[in-house]
């Protein structure tokens, strides 16, 4: 199990979003394992990251650990979160919000207009973030999380490529502490840059 990273000051938070790599599935798992009573596999991650046309797999980390991870699947004008999970240890800490900042972003630099998720319909904390984002509700899906019996509730925001859109992500992240360092393929502007190689050192400390 990898080493807890000393939690820093609000102030003092600098938290970097990276593409996913195969080197971070270790982390990524045991996150997964803790946060879902029905983790993905790893093989199912490692499919998911072969498809890199239509996926956006990102981890947040901190002093090089892994703290949280998310995805991003793209469908022409369509986005949908695949997942999104932050290590117990670091919630309430923003590191959500970033990751959601980033695939709002990310899918707007990639072409797409609209942004869905599900969300159990129990879990007030993970709604009130996503109003936060424009979310709103657009349906039900009865037992979709089997493992609990639970319902989906299924939100969109629309418009994530406008002007207004783009303004009302700058002010969530004015109204965080710390910073976010994000380290390709989109900046904070919602840029497009290049990718890093698969094979470069990133000093994780899992």
């Amino acid at each position: 199990m990898a080493a807890r990273v000393p939690r820093p000051a609000p102030t003092a938070l600098v938290v970097h979003l990276v593409p996913m790599r195969r080197r971070h599935l270790r982390s990524v798992m045991r996150i997964e394992s803790q946060v879902y009573p029905r983790p993905w596999s790893l093989a199912l991650f490692m499919s998911e990251l072969a498809l890199r046309t239509t996926r956006a797999y990102t981890v947040a980390r901190v002093d090089g650990a892994v703290i949280g991870y998310s995805g991003l699947m793209l469908a022409g004008d369509d986005a949908h979160v695949t997942t999104i999970a932050v290590d117990p240890a670091w919630h309430r800490r923003g590191i959500g919000t970033r990751l959601l900042l980033n695939m709002a972003r990310t899918a707007a630099a990639r072409g797409a207009g609209h942004l869905t998720l599900e969300v159990r319909v129990g879990n007030e904390a993970a709604k009130v973030l996503y109003r936060w984002f424009g979310f709103y509700p657009a349906g039900v899906r009865k037992n979709y999380y089997a493992e609990t019996n639970e319902d989906a509730l299924v939100m969109w925001v629309d418009d994530i490529a406008t002007p207004a859109y783009r303004e009302r992500l700058a002010e969530i992240e004015i109204a965080m502490s710390g910073t976010t360092v994000v380290e390709g393929p989109v900046d904070l502007e919602g840029r497009l840059e290049p990718g890093e190689p698969e094979n470069a050192e990133d000093g994780e400390s899992a």
